[in-house]
Order: structure tokens, then sequence, then C-alpha cells
């Protein structure tokens, strides 16, 4: 396709190979390997992704081009890029439709069917006409917008009904034209009511309705007081241009920014609008006019239902064959053993992988160090947190038994800006020092810091310290005793306070100022010993790569005949297999049962391999725009865990897909008829080594 390539053809841009990775997802909701209803899930993500993507990324290319046509001297990709991506959602969207119908007719081989307003017997009408009295009705405000010029903002996480009214009958149908119809806006209460409600239905099968179908049928109660007869209704979902815009004013602090600009979020103009293609052109033109629904933004027509996003939340059905096989958190019998983890720290690095192992272990050591007589301080960098934060709750603890605890609080994690912002101020009133990051660089490394009289203990982490995420993404803690590592992660801590100091690091690869610096030596480190003939190669696992000048580096190394291997999930602008520019260079990308959110990094540095693990992807934000940090790992035994999540990626054939710029996603092929999945393998893994049946 025209436009995807950019740079010379040397990479894919950023968000065209976003497409790409989303279609991985895709292709995985399609894979008849997986059982049904985790297919349905990465339907979900599949949607809910999207949603994010045109909120931020499409937002952001139309804000580009009109800034472009404004001044008339800017000139960049932008116009090319988005057709590009319009493009390819079109194309997926239509493979999305394809996909979910030919799922629906799957369950239904399962006994499990989807039954529309039109197919009620009468056990099920009653039982519906019990819910909608009962709990439903009081959960729809139907908006009548027929005469309205501008609607009031509406919340773009939902589905809305619009809807016809229309007098076929009677006297007055023929007399008065202007009143023989109107629209109206339903929107589904989802935040209130489950979007699936399973109704009765024959022994041995299971019936479900989606929550739209059940507005359907009682549109005639909902508008009875009004004089229509005839009601049709049609789904519609619109997302919003969601970057929030901010006032400079060098008086305003950062929390009342933020809480400012989650109010513009609600204005932001619509950017994507996708609609029942049975809806009439009338109403269709109404509705876009009212929404202010530009045509050179996404706009499609497809079939009856949309947010699919909903399906997150589906509800559970009793037949295992319907999910994965089970695999819950494996006990670590390093930490079973001990009566205190801290004391096994100090003797010796120790790591946690989740979700292969439990995150109670972190909870853990945080509530002994809340009551440790010889823990001073604890300081913990705060990006993410789970509803009911079990971390929150031990800093609690641990100020209330006098420790000194500095949380810092991000508040643009996007999309978590309002929880976080109530977590700071619960932990304000609990005695809890809130620091808000750095003006102007967001803070997205995951550290903890815990001072002592004697030691202290420092934990690097690749992923949130979060119990929901951590029991569905992949991520390592690095948990060390280590004099220089904890010192320097303190001296983050202290940047972060007070960005004045410029503290200098030996272990530690912090951005902004040292990770593009450190990451280009080390690639010339390999390239130099390449041509001297020693070991030379690097492997990576990560979740994006898109920095042009990593990229160009990692080029100049293929050529001097070092091996790349690397697995990336989602972004990559690397085109590999070119002569001349990246033959030595291997990408796949693993979409799985977890979301793989790991970043570790081992370079063969002439035969003493170097590993380093954090919380940084190969972007230009995060290398440039970022406090991240990636610490060393010096243990022999954890090397060898992180060298082995990194090969078990390599030797995947199950759910490791081509990367390689085209967009095909291939599964990858190994030579082998022996399947091998690397996320079932690596559990087995943990399971050996822990002498576990």
């Amino acid at each position: 396709m025209k436009g995807l390539l950019i740079n010379n053809m040397k990479s894919i841009n950023r968000d065209v190979s976003w497409m790409y990775f989303n279609r991985r997802i895709l292709d995985e909701a399609a894979n008849k390997n997986n059982p049904i209803l985790e297919r349905l899930k990465f339907i979900a993500i599949y949607s809910s992704n999207l949603d994010e993507f045109f909120r931020v990324r499409v937002a952001t290319l139309h804000r580009m081009i009109e800034i472009e046509e404004a001044t008339k001297e800017i000139k960049s990709d932008s116009k090319s890029i988005l057709k590009t991506v319009l493009k390819l959602n079109l194309l997926y969207t239509h493979e999305l439709d394809g996909i979910f119908n030919n799922l629906i007719l799957e369950l239904e081989s399962k006994n499990i069917y989807f039954v529309n307003e039109k197919q009620l017997n009468g056990e099920q009408i009653e039982f519906i006409e019990s819910f909608y009295k009962e709990e439903l009705m009081n959960s729809l405000f139907p908006i009548l917008v027929s005469r309205m010029d501008e609607i009031p903002k509406l919340d773009d996480k939902s589905v809305f009904l619009a809807v016809i009214l229309s007098k076929l009958n009677g006297p007055s149908a023929k007399k008065n034209k202007k009143n023989e119809y109107a629209y109206a806006l339903i929107q589904a209460p989802t935040s209130e009511h489950s979007r699936f409600i399973i109704i009765p239905s024959v022994k041995g099968t299971t019936s479900i309705m989606f929550i739209d179908d059940v507005i359907r049928y009682f549109l005639p109660k909902i508008f009875s007081s009004l004089d229509f007869d005839t009601f049709k209704a049609y789904t519609i979902k619109f997302t919003r241009d969601s970057e929030m815009d901010f006032d400079n004013s060098v008086y305003q602090s950062v929390l009342e920014k933020v809480s400012k600009g989650l109010k513009s979020r609600e204005e932001g103009v619509p950017v994507r609008f996708v609609y029942d293609k049975e809806i009439p052109s009338e109403l269709l033109s109404f509705i876009e006019n009212i929404l202010n629904i530009d045509k050179k933004s996404a706009h499609i027509g497809g079939g009856r239902y949309h947010n699919l996003k909903d399906f997150i939340k589906f509800t559970s059905i009793k037949q295992n064959a319907l999910y994965y096989k089970p695999q819950p958190p494996l006990s670590v019998p390093a930490f079973d053993n001990v009566k205190s983890m801290i004391k096994l720290i100090c003797e010796k690095d120790q790591y946690l992988h989740y979700p292969y192992h439990s995150f109670d272990y972190f909870i853990r050591l945080l509530r002994e160090a809340a009551i440790n007589p010889e823990v001073k301080s604890i300081k913990i960098s705060i990006y993410r947190l789970a509803k009911n934060s079990k971390v929150i709750k031990a800093l609690i603890c641990a100020a209330m038994n006098g420790k000194k605890v500095t949380a810092n609080v991000e508040l643009l994690a996007r999309f978590d800006e309002s929880s976080n912002i109530n977590w700071a101020s619960k932990m304000q009133e609990a005695g809890i020092k809130v620091l808000f990051g750095v003006e102007g660089l967001k803070v997205h490394s995951k550290l903890m810091y815990i001072g002592m009289r004697s030691n202290n203990i420092a934990c690097i982490s690749t992923g949130n310290f979060h119990e929901g995420t951590a029991s569905a993404y992949t991520d390592f803690t690095l948990m060390t005793a280590n004099k220089t590592i904890g010192s320097e992660v303190n001296d983050v801590f202290r940047y972060i306070e007070h960005p004045y100091v410029s503290p200098s690091f030996k272990e530690l690869i912090v951005s902004p100022n040292h990770t593009r610096k450190k990451l280009l030596n080390f690639i010339k480190i390999e390239i130099s010993n390449a041509k001297q003939g020693l070991p030379a190669y690097i492997m990576m696992k990560i979740n994006h790569i898109v920095d042009e000048k990593i990229i160009n580096k990692l080029y100049v190394a293929s050529n001097a005949g070092v091996k790349i291997k690397l697995l990336v999930r989602g972004n990559c602008s690397i085109i590999t297999g070119v002569p001349k520019q990246s033959e030595n260079i291997e990408v796949y990308g693993i979409i799985d049962r977890y979301l793989e959110h790991s970043r570790i990094m081992v370079f063969a540095n002439g035969g003493k391999e170097k590993y380093y693990l954090g919380s940084a992807d190969l972007m230009v934000r995060n290398l440039d725009n970022r406090i991240e940090v990636f610490s060393p790992v010096y243990d022999i035994e954890i090397q060898k865990i992180l060298k082995t999540c990194i090969e078990f990626g390599l030797k995947d054939n199950v759910s490791a897909r081509v990367v390689d710029g085209k967009g095909n996603n291939e599964i990858r092929s190994t030579g082998s008829d022996v399947k091998f999945r690397t996320q079932t393998e690596l559990y087995l893994f943990y399971k050996k080594i822990f002498g576990i049946n």
C-alpha cells in the first residue's frame, strides 16, 4: 500500500506499525487454536486498543494536519500516514465483522446463543420485562434530538442507539407530516449494567441478549408518553480526541492542570464514527451533523453491534473447554521458606516474574518493610494502581508505623489521571509525602527504595506495581541489596524531588539524559567485536521500537555481522531481511493469553554478556522525554532466567508472528512439527525448577 514506508525505505511509520500490531491481536481472535471465549476477549482487546489509538494518535495526526494547513510552512507525512491508517482501519473493520460473525456461529455449535428482540419466547419476554421494570428502566435517559442544532456532551465510552420514532397508523399520521417522525439517542447504560444479559433458555443451552436489544424491545414503553407507534433503532459509536489541552500558566499546579485537562477531554471532537450500515441515510446525516462528524475522520458502516471491547467483561459460562487451561501463580520456595524477605534479599538478589509468580510476594515485602524496625524510609514511583490497591494500603501502614514514605504519583498516566489524583489525596491525608514528578517529564520508571539502618534494598520493575496487571501482564521485578544500584535508585528519587540536581549514574541507565547514549555505545561495542571476530549479538524483548537513531545503528550492526534477535510486542518500525541493511535482524511479536510487557536487553559484549531490565521502550518519548530506568542484572541465576525467557520466545511457533514491516503477521516457522508456545512452556519450566508437580 502506497505511503507505508518512510525514511528512504528504511523504516515503517510508528502509527502504521501500530495498526499491524493491533491486527496481530485480531489474528488471534480468528485463530482456532485458541478457545472460543478467549477469542472473544481478543476482539475486545483489539477494539479497546483501537479506541485509545484513535483518541490519541489519530487525534494527533489530525491536529498536525490542521497546523500544517494553517501555517502552510510545515511539511510532513501526516496526510499520507493518516490516509494509510484509515485505509487499514477500514480493511480491518470489515475483517473484524467477519471474525465476530463466525465466532457467533461457533458459539451456537457449543449451545450458546445470542438472542435479539425479535427471537424471544414467552418465558424470555417475562424475564426481560421484570429486568426492565426492576433494574433497567431507571437507567435509561433518552435525548430527543430532532430539533437540536447541537446536542449536549455525550460520553464516547459506550454505544448509543439512534432511534427513529414515527407515526404510521391513525389519522394524525397523514394530516401533519411535520410531526410524523422524530429522532432520539439512548446511551446503553453499560457503566451500571452488563452489556450482556443471560436470559432463560432450554436446558443444556445458554441464551444471551445484548442490552442494546433489550432496549430495542422496550422502545414503545420508553416513549409511551409520545404520540408515536413505530420505532427503529441503530447502534452508533464515536471516539473523541482525548489529548488533553493544558494551560501553561507558571502559577498553576500540576494537579490543577491535569484536573482542568480532564474536563477538556469531554469537549474533544470526534475522530472516529462507526454505525450500523442499515441505518437510514437521513438519520445518519442528521447524527453526523449534530455530532460534528468530519468526513475526513474514520467513518465506517458495519454490523448491528459496536463497542465490542465490552466483551472484556463478558458473562462467565461454565464450560472449561471455552477458556484457556488455568495457570494459577506458582509459589516461590525461596520466599515461602524464609521468615524475612528483606533478609533474604540482603543475602542474594531475588526476582519475581508475573503472572507466573504471585504479586502477593511484592505486597508481603512492602508489608514487612512497613513494620520492620530496621526500615527508616520507603520511596516508590507509581504510574498505575489497582482499584483497591494493596500497595497503597501497605504504604499508609508504613507511614502510620513512623516510616518516612515518599510516593511519586504520575498524574499524566493516560486514562488513569483521575484515579491517580484520588490516590494521591488519600496518601497525603495519611502523611505520605507525595511528589508529582518533574515538569515536562513523565515519570515512567517503576522503582522502589527501602532505606534501612544497615542495608538498603532497591526494586526495579518492568511493569507497574499493580495487582491487576500483574495477573495479566508478563513483567519482572528485580530485588537487590547491591549498594551502588540502591544508591543510584535513591538518586533517581532525589532528582524527581529536586530536578536542579544532576546525579551521575554508573550502574543504572536513566532517561532522559543517558539511555540513548549508552544504548548506542553498547551497539557500537557489538559492531567493533563483530569486526574483531569476537562474540557479537544483541537479544531484546521490548514493547516498541521506533526510534530512528537506534534503528539505524542496528542496521549498521547488522551489516557488520552482529546477530540481532528481537521480540517486539507492539510498534516496530524495523524492516527486516533487506540486503545490505537488515539481513542479520529477526523480529517476532508474541500475542497470547498474557500481555508481553517485560523489557529485557542482552548484549554479547565479546563473551562477557551484559543483562539489563527496566521500564523503557525504544521510542523518542522513552529515551528523551521521560524518566526511565534500566538496571544491570548481575546474579547468574537471574541472568539465565532472563535469557531463557527470550530464547523461549524465539522458539515459539504457535503465538509468535513474523514482524518484518510488511504487515502480513505470519506465524513464525521454526521447521519443527513440535508445537512450542512460550507462555505455556515458561509455566512448565518454572514448575520444574521449583519442584512443583
